[in-house]
C-alpha cells in the first residue's frame, strides 16, 4: 500500500522526477564510506527550488525525514538517510543561475560539480580553486565544507561563500548573504549552514567567490628520510613565506600502493609534492628558493615536472592516493582526517604511523601538509572483528590526540556518522549551543537525523 504522503509527493512532481526502484534506492543508501547502507523509500529529482519548498511541506506535515544527496562521494555517510523517508537528490539542479564575472562572483545551483563550474567559467580567465580530489557537487561541498589540495592558499569552502539560499524544515525561503564581498551586519548565517551537512535547512542556491587563472604553474617534488622531515620541511616552507598553491605530504607505503595501482613510478620515499603559481618570474623565483631551503634540509629527489602533463600525472597520482588502497580485493579502507596547528604536525604524524606500525594492519599517511591537515589510509579486513576493532582504534586514538593538540577531528571530511563521537571531547559547551540551533530550525528532527550529533 503506497504512503500518502508518496501519493501526495507524485501529484506535485513529473513523472521522472521520483522513483522507488530498486536500482535506485540502492544508489542513495549509500556513500564512499564504510558506513552500512541504509535505503530511503523514495528518491526524488527536484528541478528548482520550488520543487524542493513543495517536497518540505508535504515532508513536514506527514513528519518524514529528508536527506540531501549530492553525488555520493562522501566519507562519513551524510548522504546515508538512517530514517528512511526522502532521499531529495540535486543532479537536475545544476545550473549557472547568474555569472558576474566584473564581480569576481557566480550563484549556482547545488547539483553543479566543481569541474562543471571551472569548465564555464575557465574561459573567462576565472577558476574556482577547492578541489577535494572527487568531481564532488557544490551543494555536497558547501554542505561539509569541504576542502582539498589548494587550501594553503584559498583556504576552504567557508572562505568562498558569500550568500546561500536555503529552504528550512517549515519551508521558509531565505537567504544567508548579500552578494558584497564582506558585511559587518547580523549573524554570520553563511558560515553557520556551510558545514552543516544538511541538518539545518536544504540548500538550494550557492554564491561563489572566483579567482584569477595563475598566469604560470609549476609543480614539484622531494623527498625525505622520515615523515617528521617531511613535516619541518613543510613548516619551514610557511615560515618563509613561499605562497604555494598546493603542499602536500605523501608518507614512502602511500607511494609504493598508488605506484602499483597507477604505474606512476614515483621515488618511493617520504614525500611532498609542491605547485607554485603566479606570475612567471614570480613562480620560478618562489620554485628555486623552495629548492635551496630544502636542499638545506636535507632534501633528495627534488624534480620539477617538466611540462603540464607531467603536472596533472603528479596530482592524478596524489588523488589516486585512496583509490589505491581501496583497489585491494576483499578490503575494507578506512581512515582519519585530523587537522592540527602547523607546529603540531610532525609530533601527530610520528604518532599516526606509529599507531598504524602497532596494529599490525597495512596503511599509510597522506595529506595536505600546508595547512595542517592529513590523512591516514587503513586496509583491514571487515569480516575479522579482530581488524575492523583495531582500524577503529587507531582513528580514535588519533583523532583524540589532535583534539588534545587544540585541532579538530576532521579537517575536511565532515562529522556524519563517523565523527560523532568526538564531538563532546572538541566542542565542549558549545555542543549545547548547536543542539539548540538545530532543535530551533529542525524542531521535529527531520532534516538529515541522526548525523552530527549521538
Amino acid at each position: 500500500m503506497t504512503n500518502h504522503w508518496i501519493t501526495q509527493i507524485e501529484s506535485i512532481l513529473k513523472t521522472d522526477q521520483y522513483s522507488k526502484s530498486i536500482s535506485e534506492l540502492y544508489r542513495h543508501s549509500h556513500d564512499e564510506s564504510e558506513h552500512p547502507p541504509v535505503e530511503p523509500e523514495l528518491v526524488c529529482f527536484p528541478e528548482s527550488t520550488e520543487d524542493v519548498i513543495a517536497i518540505m511541506k508535504i515532508a513536514r506535515d506527514a513528519s518524514i525525514p529528508i536527506t540531501p544527496f549530492g553525488i555520493g562521494s562522501g566519507l562519513e555517510g551524510q548522504a546515508i538517510p538512517l530514517n528512511g523517508g526522502i532521499s531529495l537528490n540535486f543532479e537536475r539542479m545544476n545550473q549557472i543561475v547568474k555569472f558576474s564575472p566584473e564581480d569576481l562572483l557566480v550563484t549556482v545551483q547545488p547539483g553543479i560539480t566543481r569541474l562543471q563550474l571551472n569548465n564555464i567559467i575557465n574561459r573567462h580567465g576565472l577558476q574556482f580553486p577547492v578541489d577535494p580530489g572527487a568531481d564532488a557537487s557544490i551543494g555536497g561541498m558547501a554542505a561539509n565544507n569541504a576542502s582539498g589540495t589548494t587550501a594553503v592558499r584559498y583556504g576552504v569552502m567557508r572562505d568562498q561563500i558569500v550568500d546561500l539560499e536555503v529552504v528550512l524544515a517549515d519551508g521558509t525561503l531565505l537567504h544567508t548573504g548579500t552578494k558584497a564581498k564582506k558585511s559587518s551586519s547580523g549573524y554570520h548565517l553563511t558560515g553557520l549552514f556551510t558545514g552543516s551537512e544538511g541538518t539545518l535547512g536544504i540548500i538550494t542556491e550557492i554564491t561563489l567567490k572566483l579567482h584569477g587563472i595563475p598566469e604560470h604553474t609549476i609543480a614539484a617534488s622531494c623527498t625525505f628520510e622520515t615523515p617528521h622531515q617531511c613535516a619541518e620541511a613543510a613548516h619551514m616552507i610557511l615560515l618563509s613565506g613561499i605562497p604555494v598553491q598546493r603542499m602536500e605530504f605523501v608518507d614512502a607505503y602511500s607511494i609504493g600502493k598508488v605506484n602499483a595501482y597507477g604505474n606512476y613510478g614515483l621515488p618511493e620515499k617520504h614525500s611532498l609534492f609542491f605547485e607554485f603559481a603566479g606570475m612567471k618570474n614570480a613562480v620560478e623565483e618562489e620554485a628555486a628558493l623552495a629548492q635551496e631551503l630544502m636542499h638545506d634540509m636535507n632534501a633528495e629527489n627534488w624534480r620539477v615536472a617538466a611540462d603540464s602533463e607531467e603536472r596533472a600525472m603528479i596530482w592524478k597520482a596524489r588523488h589516486e592516493m585512496a583509490y589505491a588502497f581501496r583497489h585491494q580485493s576483499g578490503m575494507t579502507v578506512t581512515g582519519g582526517d585530523v587537522c592540527v596547528p602547523i607546529s603540531k604536525l610532525p609530533e601527530l604524524i610520528d604518532y599516526a604511523l606509529e599507531l598504524i606500525a602497532e596494529s599490525g594492519l597495512e596503511g599509510g599517511a597522506l595529506g595536505h601538509i600546508g595547512d595542517g591537515n592529513f590523512h591516514t589510509t587503513i586496509s583491514y579486513d571487515a569480516k575479522d572483528p579482530v581488524q575492523k576493532l583495531e582500524a577503529e582504534k587507531i582513528n580514535e586514538k588519533l583523532a583524540f590526540r589532535a583534539i588534545e593538540l587544540e585541532g579538530t577531528c576532521t579537517g575536511e571530511h565532515g562529522v556524519g556518522l563517523g565523527k560523532m563521537k568526538y564531538q563532546d571531547a572538541e566542542h565542549g559547551a558549545a555542543i549545547a549551543v548547536m543542539k539548540n540551533m538545530k532543535r530551533m530550525l529542525d524542531p521535529d528532527n527531520l532534516l538529515n537525523p541522526g548525523k552530527m550529533f549521538a
